[in-house]
């Protein structure tokens, strides 16, 4: 069972992973392998928050992302359906009673 890390979106842009917003349902994928020549943003005034749209191409594979988001549906359990289901096995076992029990009590 996978334990669902959370991330703000501040944290998130520094760190390379594949990471999903259930509330807006986006996929953001950070990879901090490519290198850029920056000499191209050098004649520009960028500031330390700006972003460049480099396409509008997602350069993903599809399968891929498709077979990461099972492995994690697969892997993950939200704990509150685990902590029900874990009590609900214990009020079912000390409800129930063993046949001598029963025949104890009706001595």
């Amino acid at each position: 069972m996978t334990d669902a890390r959370r991330f703000q979106l501040d944290e998130l842009v520094i760190r390379p992973g594949t990471y999903f917003n259930p509330q807006t349902e986006i996929l953001v994928v950070v990879d901090d392998s490519p290198e850029v020549d920056h000499e191209l943003f050098e004649t520009e005034d960028f500031e330390s928050t700006d972003w460049v749209l480099v396409s509008d191409e997602t350069p993903v594979d599809e399968d891929k992302r498709d077979d990461l988001l099972e492995q994690f549906r697969v892997s993950y359990e939200p704990a509150d359906e685990e902590s029900l289901a874990g009590e609900d096995d214990d009020e079912d076992e000390e409800d129930e009673l063993e046949p001598d029990d029963l025949e104890l009590e009706h001595e």
